[in-house]
């Protein structure tokens, strides 16, 4: 499945004139870049469809500590990309102009990713299931609400804290027009029905939607 070059997401690192068309996630679309055109043109480590189909079918290639086998696969913001072989890693953040970008990380820190909480479950037997932003969804006993944020090792399989959506938390922006800003949270307040963090960025101090931001810290 492909995609138009004029209609990718704003926030795709490519540009617009080259080929007609590129590939699309597999799935995840409106919020990811799928892995063939991140490893082919983004972090050029390998040249063509083909050297990436070689190394996914070696076991060489991770995502978030999972082995990974569609060229397609979905990256998107926080993901970590592990090269097994020359051990390094990738995690996927946006930049101050909104777009994506791969910064190398250390070994320890591939460990971690932040996942925001976007709903909660009850299961039988009082069994609380946290919904995580990219699908993700893991049993809790501790105490959480929605807007809050995970810390989870994958390597350990277990959450490491609960960074929770108040004031002097530190979050980054991931939707809107200050999007790949970010700061502490100063203030929540509401507004029309929906919750605004005011928030001091190292530019300005700026009006977040709290569904367009994740807390960091």
């Amino acid at each position: 499945m492909h995609l138009k070059r004029q209609n990718i997401g704003g926030f795709w690192p490519v540009p617009k004139k080259g080929t007609k068309y590129l590939a699309v996630a597999s799935h995840n679309q409106e919020n990811s870049i799928p892995l063939v055109v991140v490893m082919r043109d983004l972090l050029k480590l390998v040249k063509n469809k083909k050297e990436l189909k070689r190394a996914l079918n070696e076991k060489q290639i991770k995502i978030n500590n999972k082995e990974i086998r569609e060229v397609n696969y979905p990256v998107s913001i926080f993901d970590v990309i592990s090269l097994v072989n020359s051990k390094k890693n990738y995690k996927a953040v946006l930049s101050d102009k909104k777009k994506m970008v791969f910064n190398e990380i250390s070994e320890k820190d591939a460990e971690t990713r932040i996942y925001k909480i976007i709903g909660k479950k009850m299961l039988p037997k009082k069994i609380i299931q946290l919904n995580l932003m990219d699908g993700r969804n893991i049993i809790s006993k501790e105490k959480a609400d929605t807007g809050d944020s995970v810390l989870f090792n994958f390597k350990e399989n277990k959450i490491v804290k609960i960074i929770p959506l108040e004031k002097g938390k530190k979050a980054f922006i991931i939707k809107g027009k200050h999007a790949g800003n970010e700061g502490k949270i100063d203030e929540i307040v509401s507004r029309g029905g929906k919750s605004i963090a005011k928030i001091s960025s190292h530019k300005e101090r700026i009006n977040v939607w709290i569904k367009n931001l994740v807390v960091i810290e």
